[in-house]
């Protein structure tokens, strides 16, 4: 009897032990399941939803503090003044979903825009062969990017430092810090300003064929993303690299192709930019790296890559504008409205540590 008791007892504690790990798993589950964890799961698996709810609050908000705001007029406004850097928005998002970062978009852009305006003001090409090399141009610039980046494993974010200045110093070189007139421009080569071109919408409000290019570039580039194998390349290259690699994907190709179709993206920007502003000037978007980073990072695309929203960068540069016109109407000195953009930053970061934690 003494003998068989003591196997019999050792069974009955295991299975208590096991009863009691059901029990913790269950407990630990029902707290995985808890109100602020089915927000954060879904936050997770809506990106676009937190830089939506933003947008809509402040054009509410700016409607009851700021005079005029909710005029038709002046959120026509906002979208033309945002539609540049809606498009380098779109190129920067592409980047940072392979947890990389591109500080020459700007740059790039004017240079293109100079390329296209001079090719069909200055030499006379036809104006779809400038714009065509324009486009060349834009692609080689985020080649040379992608390659160091890629094959040379360079940091993205050094890589890209150094070609901003590259590209700068090209840019004034070419130009030889002199701009491509409107005036020029309207009468040898109309077509490079198409996008600037305006819709009546009644009311005062209009919408510029450039604000149209948008919306459709960035349904384009969603749907690349989202629907095709190319686009769930690049998120599961940004989302982990050597589990892409194991898995048969050619992360080094992927992110090569990345950034020549980013720099494709800004060509088009370039070509949109002269439109918005009438002329060429080789210091004009000077800010428009920055603002591209701000709005995609207001948009919830993760700085670390695997995870963001291109309609959420677009919502991004939508609300960077809104504060902007929102606070000089409310009559809010301009320094305020930088110290705005940074708080929203800041918190934007801090959301997207929070929602990476949850899988972790």
């Amino acid at each position: 009897m003494g003998a068989n008791a003591g196997p019999e007892k050792t069974i009955s504690d295991f299975e208590a032990v096991l009863e009691k790990a059901d029990t913790s798993v269950v407990a630990f589950e029902q707290d995985r399941n808890g109100p602020l964890d089915l927000i954060r799961d879904f936050l997770r698996t809506n990106p676009t939803a937190i830089p939506a709810a933003v947008l809509i609050v402040s054009i509410i908000g700016f409607g009851f503090v700021a005079n005029n705001f909710l005029k038709l007029s002046t959120l026509s406004l906002v979208l033309q003044q945002v539609t540049v850097t809606g498009i380098v928005a779109i190129a920067q998002t592409m980047i940072i979903l392979t947890a990389g970062i591109d500080l020459a978009v700007g740059q790039l852009m004017v240079l293109c825009s100079l390329v296209m305006g001079k090719l069909a003001v200055e030499a006379g090409v036809p104006v779809w062969i400038a714009i065509f090399v324009g486009f060349i141009a834009g692609g080689a610039m985020g080649c040379l990017n992608g390659l160091f980046v890629a094959y040379w494993r360079l940091p993205p974010f050094i890589v890209t430092l150094g070609t901003l200045g590259i590209f700068k110093t090209l840019k004034l070189w070419y130009s030889g810090s002199e701009s491509v007139r409107a005036a020029d421009i309207e009468e040898k080569a109309p077509f490079l300003d198409f996008f600037g071109q305006t819709i009546k919408l009644g009311a005062g409000a209009e919408v510029t064929y450039g604000g149209i290019a948008l919306v459709l570039t960035a349904i384009a580039a969603w749907y690349v993303l989202n629907r095709t194998p190319w686009g769930r390349h690049v998120h599961a290259v940004g989302d982990d690299p050597d589990s892409a690699l194991l898995a048969g994907i050619q992360t080094k190709h992927i992110l090569l192709s990345v950034y020549i179709v980013a720099g494709f993206v800004c060509a088009f920007g370039a070509w949109i930019s002269i439109g918005r502003v009438g002329t060429i000037n080789p210091e004009s978007f000077d800010q428009v790296n920055l603002d591209s980073i701000t709005a995609t990072v207001i948009g919830g695309t993760s700085l670390f890559g695997g995870r963001g929203s291109l309609f959420g960068s677009v919502l991004g540069a939508l609300i960077v504008g809104v504060f902007s016109t929102g606070l000089s109407l409310a009559g809010v000195d301009s320094y305020w409205q930088y110290l705005t953009i940074g708080v929203l930053i800041i918190m934007a970061v801090a959301v997207d540590q929070w929602l990476r934690r949850a899988s972790q």
